[in-house]
């Protein structure tokens, strides 16, 4: 099936779930490579490289076809817009596929699709792009174009952040985003980790802002790796690991994660508490307590357990009782665009607006899990200062917390002045993670 008409069909088959049918890209691509686990790794790649890589260069893809084809993308029938989107993106960004291999696979495709009379326009509008690629990667005329991001989303972060730190996180976005682990040495010493993992060829890059965190390449999939099924590994980005560190938990805590799935947070924390305590993990459905509990399952932790738990609904009995209440909240995830690109097609203004608001309510009922004297840790995957900066100033405003130091709990590496005020933005571009915010909070006892 390598590179051949089958693996095209089901990127076919997948970008159509996730462009005409709003999927999520991060499951509609996992379900599929489950569904198929017959598949080669090259295979493998090869469907999610250019799965992923279309989301990524979307808007920039269309900004392509419109020159170069009559019929603009938006009146295209849906099953040749992603065909010749998908072509596209092995044209100009796959330089071992030979354009003519992309050219008369997309042709063969919509063929097969029952699209024969529009093979001609498919074949002449992919052939001439084809010819004119290097000039067109140069001549890109605006930065929305570039780096394939919405105009409205590019005007954000330059009012926040600024047009040369916009630029580096768009940059960095559209580098390769590797698989980071961390370790649950609880379970199993950094040696023993790193040991099991090179007996198996897998690459291993060593964090250097954290010891616990690793990156992985060279592997198939993760269920083969035999480190992750002993449960020494959890996936969790290095942002997302910085949760835990700023919780700071000590041993005998009760703590609640009161958005918890799919767990890496909760069991992170479980890991910090030396198997002493208990992490109790809730979500709202009953489907997003099995992803937790199957992580349990897997890692073998004892100090941790799920349940299902509306966070926006006072739970009567869990008032007080928390050392630690972990809030990290529903948010738009622009942070973690380079792993999963389509939050930058489906997401709105309108929608950001939403989740401010969703996150205060949230943290309206959550704060009363805090014993006095405990701590609130609220975190985002995402920059906007809406829903970062400005909601934990307004939570400070409103309830009765205080500013927490946390310098020096994300390692010497992290040195920001924020860190006093008791809160961190993570930059993709410049920091080694994805984008995430954390903001730490002690109850006041009087």
């Amino acid at each position: 099936m390598t590179d051949g008409t089958g693996s095209r069909e089901l990127i076919l088959d997948i970008l159509m779930e996730i462009l005409e049918k709003g999927g999520y890209s991060h499951v509609v691509l996992r379900q599929a490579l489950g569904k198929y686990q017959f598949l080669s790794k090259p295979d493998r790649a090869f469907i999610t490289r250019v799965t992923e890589g279309t989301l990524e260069y979307l808007i920039q893809i269309d900004y392509v076809l419109n020159q170069y084809s009559k019929t603009k993308v938006e009146k295209m029938k849906p099953v040749i817009r992603t065909i010749l989107r998908m072509s596209v993106y092995q044209i100009l960004y796959m330089d071992r596929i030979p354009d003519s291999a992309a050219c008369n696979e997309a042709v063969k495709l919509a063929v097969k699709r029952r699209f024969v009379g529009l093979k001609g326009f498919v074949n002449g509008v992919l052939r001439t792009i084809a010819r004119e690629k290097e000039p067109i990667k140069e001549s890109f005329p605006e930065d929305s174009i570039r780096y394939s991001v919405p105009q409205w989303l590019l005007e954000l972060w330059q009012r926040e952040l600024g047009m040369e730190q916009t630029r580096q996180v768009l940059a960095a976005f559209l580098e390769d985003a590797p698989t980071m682990v961390r370790c649950n040495f609880n379970l199993a010493s950094r040696e023993e980790i790193l040991e099991s993992l090179r007996n198996q060829g897998i690459t291993v890059e060593e964090s250097a802002y954290s010891r616990k965190v690793l990156k992985l390449s060279d592997y198939d999939y993760l269920e083969g790796v035999d480190a992750f099924r002993q449960g020494w590994l959890q996936v969790q980005d290095l942002s997302s690991v910085f949760a835990g560190d700023a919780a700071a938990p000590k041993d005998g805590d009760y703590v609640i994660d009161v958005c918890a799935a799919p767990g890496g947070k909760s069991l992170h924390l479980a890991d910090l508490l030396h198997g002493t305590g208990m992490v109790e993990a809730r979500d709202l459905t009953w489907q997003k307590v099995e992803l937790i509990e199957e992580n349990i399952s897997r890692t073998g932790f004892t100090n941790i357990r799920a349940a299902a738990a509306d966070a926006l609904v006072l739970d009567e009995e869990s008032v007080e009782k928390a050392d630690i209440v972990l809030a990290d909240l529903p948010c738009s995830g622009l942070g973690i665009i380079g792993k999963k690109p389509d939050i930058k097609i489906h997401m709105t203004p309108e929608k950001l607006e939403s989740l401010v608001s969703l996150q205060r309510d949230i943290l309206s009922v959550v704060w009363q899990y805090v014993k006095p004297g405990g701590t609130l840790v609220y975190s985002t995957c995402t920059i906007h200062r809406g829903e970062n900066q400005e909601n934990a100033e307004w939570f400070l405003e409103h309830f009765p917390f205080e500013r927490v130091d946390i310098s020096g709990r994300f390692g010497e590496q992290v040195r920001e002045a924020s860190l006093k005020e008791g809160w961190m933005q993570f930059l993709p571009g410049k920091h080694p993670c994805d984008g995430f915010f954390v903001a730490v909070f002690r109850r006041k006892t009087q």
